[in-house]
Formats: structure tokens, C-alpha cells, sequence
């Protein structure tokens, strides 16, 4: 039986080094150097606060200084200056993430801590300020009677007027997208109208409610013979404002999602014999229909907590009013206002302050439901592909 030798005239093959092996992750920094370098800061922030006087917005400061230059010198050491230079960003840019968390945190933790009392008290989401007067707030005050009044006109109020706004805007910004996605050529007028939809966006919400005012002024001056009797402040009104305020957002949301649709769509229902407007209806819609539903979704979420256009245009009421087009009403973000700066009682302002909080509560609720609406209806409508 033979055996194999080696050839005198072959090279021999390198041994393999008995020294450590080399990873991927050589030259990196240790996984624990984040935390380790963050405790670090705060023993750092800790010591320069006391030393300093202690304030929360010192040692945060302090803190995120110490983090970012010593979580990079750390780096800089371990893994090099690219390295280094790559932490340094990637750790300002979660420095700025939190630092924009800030001011949201703050604002939910302040309006749910103040507000939640007011808004667990019995009858305030079902009654009204009707009845309410300015010896029930001292009686609360002074004798820890129970609050009285609550924001269910101002709940009807916003209900009202913001559907009515929607029912406004929707269809008039709908068929204006359509026009500029579908019928334009871009030509002078389509760029006029784009032009005008974005100066649209921007106008204070103070000139909706001041342009829907003039309107109906100038419609009752037409229909009673040049005397309106305050009559163009109601719900209807307001309602008004706050659709010249949605339509913009309406046309660019619903713009680009119809530019979105692919044109192989539009033309194989073209080539099955289908008419345009039918393809618009039965094609193109449904399937933008979810970016769709969002855009508008937004945009009631965008007006809903609208105050100046609502003072100007349906002004102060303390019952529950029905009627959009008679008489006036009350909205949440003006009963917040209306609580805070002109309370009922003025030498005991604070059952008026823990309404308005309470009422900003439920608002805050109310923009959140919608904007969590809106995702579920993105969700829901979007177009179903193979890897569902």
C-alpha cells in the first residue's frame, strides 16, 4: 500500500498563526461604551450641576455635552478618527431626537396631570355653562363645593362646524385634484391654480375667519336691503373659514397621491374601451384611496383646534346650539380661550382654569384619535400586493 509524500520541489504551506483571530468587529469600540460613557455624563452632569447650582436644564446640558464628547474622544481611541467622526453625528443626531421630544413630553405630561381632574368629574363632558355663575366658582373655591359646567356645547359645537367644513372642502378640493392631475395640460391656468393652492396653505387662519365673515356680511346685507344685524355670526360661518383652510391641504394631499398611480393603470382601462371619467372613478381613486382618506383625515385633525376664524366667525355661547345657520355657538379651542381669559368668577379663577384644562385634554385626545385614524385608514385601503 503506497503513501502519499511530498515532492521535494513543492513548497511548504504556510502554518497558521497561534495568535488571536481577527473578527469583524476588531477595532470597534466595546458594545458596553455607550452605556458605560452615559453614566459617565451623568456622574459628570451631577457634579457640575451642584457645583453650579442645581437646575433640570444645567445638568441635561452638561450631561448631553459630556455624552457627546466622551462617548467620540472614546471612539477616537478605540476605533479611530472615522470611527470617531461617524459617533459624533450619529450621537448628535439622537441628542436632537430627544431634544425635540422634549417640549411633546412636556406638553402631555402637564395637560394630563392638570387636566385628568376636570375631565373625571362627574357631568363634565354631558352639561353646559348655562347655569353656571360666578358665586358656584367662589362656592367651589371657598367651600369645596363641586365643579360646575362642563363642554358639551363646545363638544356639539366642534362637531358641528368641523363636519360641515369637511363636507365643504372635500368635494371642492377632490375634483380640483382631479382636474390638475387628470384634465390639465400645464398651461398658464394650471399654474396659476398650483400657485394659488400654495399661497392657500400659508394665509393665517385669522384672514379665513375675516374673508367667510365678509361673505356672509355681504350676503345678508344683499338679502335684508343693506342691514345684517350680526346675523353672519353662526356656525355655518365658521364653518366656512375652516374649509378655506382645509381645501388647500385636501388638493395637495390628494395631488399627489393621483400622481402617484401608475399611468399603466389609466392606460389599459383606456384600452378595454373604458371612458376617462369612469377610469377616474372606478381605477385611479381607489387606488390612491388611501393616501386619500389620510390627507383629508389630516386636514380635519389640522383645523379642528383652530381659534382665531371660530372667534371672528360663530362667537361665544354658553348652551348648546344645533343650528348652524342661526345663532351663536361655542367651539373647544374658544371655550379654552373664553376659561382662561375671562373667567367666571375673577376673584376665583381657578374652577375656570381646571375647565379649560380639562377641556384641552379632551382636544388633545381628539387630534390624536384622528391622527391615529388616519393610519388606520392608510392601512386599511392600501393596495393589497403579493407579499400580503
Amino acid at each position: 500500500m503506497s503513501t502519499l509524500t511530498q515532492s521535494p520541489h513543492e513548497t511548504p504551506r504556510p502554518q497558521r498563526s497561534a495568535g488571536p483571530a481577527r473578527t469583524l468587529t476588531a477595532g470597534r469600540a466595546p458594545r458596553w461604551s455607550r452605556p458605560a460613557a452615559l453614566g459617565g455624563a451623568i456622574v459628570i452632569g451631577l457634579v457640575v450641576s451642584l457645583l453650579l447650582g442645581w437646575t433640570w436644564t444645567g445638568f441635561a446640558v452638561v450631561t448631553a455635552l459630556a455624552f457627546l464628547l466622551g462617548h467620540s474622544a472614546w471612539a477616537y481611541v478605540t476605533a479611530g478618527p472615522r470611527h470617531a467622526l461617524d459617533t459624533f453625528w450619529g450621537t448628535l443626531v439622537w441628542l436632537a431626537f430627544f431634544l425635540a421630544l422634549v417640549p411633546l413630553v412636556s406638553i402631555i405630561w402637564t395637560v394630563v396631570s392638570v387636566g385628568a381632574p376636570a375631565l373625571l368629574h362627574p357631568g363634565f363632558l354631558i352639561s353646559d355653562m348655562s347655569s353656571v355663575s360666578g358665586v358656584a366658582d367662589r362656592a367651589t373655591v371657598q367651600r369645596g363645593a363641586p365643579l360646575m359646567g362642563g363642554i358639551q356645547h363646545a363638544l356639539i359645537g366642534s362637531l358641528l362646524i368641523t363636519v360641515a367644513a369637511t363636507v365643504i372642502s372635500v368635494p371642492i378640493g377632490l375634483l380640483t385634484s382631479i382636474w390638475l392631475v387628470e384634465y390639465s395640460h400645464g398651461g398658464w391656468f394650471t399654474r396659476t391654480i398650483t400657485f394659488l393652492v400654495d399661497v392657500m396653505t400659508g394665509i393665517p387662519s385669522i384672514v379665513a375667519g375675516l374673508f367667510a365673515a365678509g361673505i356672509m356680511l355681504t350676503f345678508f346685507d344683499w338679502a335684508n336691503g343693506g342691514i345684517s344685524g350680526g346675523r353672519q355670526i353662526m356656525g355655518i360661518t365658521a364653518a366656512i373659514a375652516l374649509s378655506v383652510l382645509m381645501i388647500p391641504v385636501v388638493v395637495r394631499s390628494t395631488e399627489e397621491m393621483l400622481r402617484v398611480v401608475p399611468n399603466e393603470l389609466r392606460e389599459a382601462s383606456y384600452a378595454l374601451g373604458i371612458r376617462k371619467w369612469r377610469t377616474i372613478f372606478k381605477v385611479v381613486i381607489p387606488t390612491a384611496i388611501s393616501g386619500i382618506a389620510s390627507g383629508i383625515t389630516l386636514a380635519i385633525a389640522r383645523v379642528v383646534g383652530e381659534t382665531a376664524p371660530i372667534l371672528v366667525t360663530a362667537g361665544v355661547a354658553t348652551q348648546v346650539n344645533w343650528n348652524l345657520f342661526n345663532g351663536w355657538m361655542m367651539t373647544l379651542p374658544v371655550y379654552i380661550y373664553r376659561q382662561l381669559m375671562n373667567p367666571t368668577a375673577p376673584a376665583a379663577a381657578q374652577p375656570s382654569t381646571d375647565r379649560a384644562w380639562g377641556a384641552a385634554l379632551v382636544l388633545i385626545i381628539v387630534v390624536m384619535l384622528l391622527n391615529l385614524a388616519a393610519r388606520i385608514i392608510a392601512r386599511r385601503f392600501a393596495p393589497k400586493t403579493s407579499g400580503r
